[in-house]
């Protein structure tokens, strides 16, 4: 398996012989692969426009819906929690509460939002408004990247604002959009490395020494792998989940350096990678991750009266084989295992399940969306009738999400039988959000655990449509035939994402209209 995605990351889109039995020429262009769009300004153009038109989808109404002042869902977990965090200096206290389970950084952010705009819905959710619009503008950039197509990077940026799961949690004060917007960031980060390491390749082969040592040449310092490392990091710190992207990414960057070295014609590229590229992987990602986030750790290290901040002393732990570690640092290890146990053996009660619990073989389409918010009669007035609902529920668009298994099939092809290494990255960043859940299926799960799957998902339609657009150097006919496909299916996911809108944003609507919004009976 790992010898196919070598081969699949090793080199650009289409088939052709091994580059280690090409010329030092045919060897550096293998390496460059298609060059980015010359049209930057334009790019950047349609970037800011792009994002500014989502911050304004994401923003508005924003403080609505409440509970009565108060948040909604499982905004009343963190909400509190980062006020405290805002009182005490960016910890909690309340062991009253003992629902603190979750690393600190995202409440820390949402605190942000409190600190700026009061503890009201505006304030709880600013932070994650402003995380879900920079999402927009990472998701056009990448794009852009991956398909060399700024038009294509734009059909991108259209797609995730019209998303309803990336829409719903950027208007929540919960976690997810916060450790998607890390995690994408991430990835945005392994390919830019992806792209500087075979550049630096190239300079080798062109100047004849690439191939000097059996094993290859050393990269030097790569800063976007060590960018990536902080960032999946901070995702950690976000929601410990983040860790599978630590070791899907670390294993992404180290393929990517094999599958450079086997393209630049070095003649052990296997045991070159191993010797060259596997430490500093391991420092760049690995090293990197865990000492970021211990750093997001900082007002818990600082204070005396954080959750079990000295959990060693008052258990009597001082002692044993680990007594050279600071107290600090194994109170927060033996903190962090309390959690995760608590995590873990969060089972479904027998007969008594939550409303809206899902598994993960209901994410890819959504089979299984969420119910945030619901109110009718007189706390819901504005439909025009004297009976009206309001109500905010995540569901995945279903232009979308319901391609989800065709797109994989069609990018697990791609990555099998025509060596595509943008699917087979793609979907590294796609299953790392969801094969990990399969691992203890009778623990309580939710489709908004899907946050971070929802870029990728958009990323893998964007390359499909690449497809269907078409090359540039293909026929008048053939490419105005793609670009009016391209423009259809936009189309259709906008239209889509318009009837949605109501259920997304807690709109007064008609019960008949709510009764249409609600397509399948799983989402009643």
């Amino acid at each position: 398996m790992t010898a196919l995605l070598t081969r699949s990351l090793g080199r650009d889109v289409g088939p052709g012989n091994g580059p280690a039995r090409r010329p030092p020429g045919d060897r550096e262009a293998t390496l460059l692969g298609k060059p980015m769009p010359g049209d930057r300004i334009r790019a950047l153009w349609v970037t800011i426009v792009l994002t500014v038109i989502g911050g304004v989808v994401r923003l508005q109404d924003l403080g609505f819906p409440t509970d009565k002042g108060t948040p909604v869902f499982d905004e009343k977990h963190y909400v509190p929690q980062a006020w405290q965090m805002l009182r005490n200096g960016g910890y909690e206290d309340n062991y009253g509460y003992e629902l603190v389970v979750h690393p600190p950084l995202a409440k820390q952010l949402i605190a942000i939002g409190e600190w700026l705009f009061g503890y009201n819905g505006w304030g709880w959710r600013f932070s994650a408004a402003i995380a879900g619009t920079i999402v927009i503008l990472l998701t056009i950039r990448i794009a852009r990247r991956l398909t060399r197509s700024t038009l294509l990077g734009a059909v991108a940026g259209i797609l995730v604002i019209c998303d309803g799961v990336l829409h719903l949690q950027s208007r929540m004060g919960m976690l997810d959009i916060f450790l998607a917007v890390f995690v994408l960031a991430a990835f945005g980060c392994v390919l830019l490395d992806r792209d500087q390491v075979r550049e630096r390749m190239a300079v080798a082969v062109r100047e004849g020494w690439a191939d000097e040592s059996p094993y290859g040449p050393k990269l030097g310092f790569r800063w976007w792998r060590f960018g990536a490392g902080v960032l999946l990091g901070l995702a950690t710190a976000v929601k410990w989940s983040g860790m599978y992207w630590v070791l899907a990414f670390g294993l992404l960057t180290l393929v990517f350096d094999i599958a450079a070295r086997r393209a630049a014609g070095v003649p052990r590229p296997w045991v070159g990678a191993l010797r060259r590229d596997l430490a500093p992987a391991l420092w760049g990602i690995g090293v990197i991750s865990v000492l970021t986030y211990l750093s997001s750790w900082w007002a818990w290290f600082a204070s005396e009266t954080a959750t079990d901040r000295h959990y060693v002393e008052i258990h009597g732990e001082e002692g044993g084989p680990f007594g050279f570690v600071p107290a600090a640092l194994r109170s927060l290890v033996s903190y962090t295992f309390n959690v995760l146990d608590f995590h873990s053996s969060l089972a479904t009660p027998t007969g008594d399940p939550h409303p809206w619990e899902s598994k993960p073989w209901t994410w890819p389409m959504g089979l299984r969306p969420m119910l945030y918010y619901y109110a009718s009669g007189d706390g819901a007035a504005g439909c025009g009738q004297n009976d009206c609902v309001r109500a905010t529920m995540l569901i995945g668009t279903p232009a979308m999400w319901w391609l989800a298994l065709p797109v994989l099939v069609w990018a697990l092809w791609r990555t099998v039988f025509r060596s595509d290494w943008r699917y087979a990255a793609v979907l590294v960043g796609y299953f790392a959000g969801l094969l990990p859940w399969f691992v203890n299926l009778d623990r309580q799960m939710y489709f908004f655990y899907a946050t971070p799957m929802a870029p990728f998902l958009v990323l893998g339609i964007t390359l499909v449509l690449g497809h269907l657009l078409g090359r540039a150097r293909d026929g008048f006919e053939r490419r105005g035939t793609g670009l009016l496909a391209v423009a259809l299916y936009t189309g259709l996911v906008v239209a889509n994402f318009v009837w949605l809108w109501p259920i997304l944003n807690g709109d007064s609507i008609t019960p008949e209209r709510w009764q249409a919004e609600l397509w399948l009976p799983s989402w009643r």
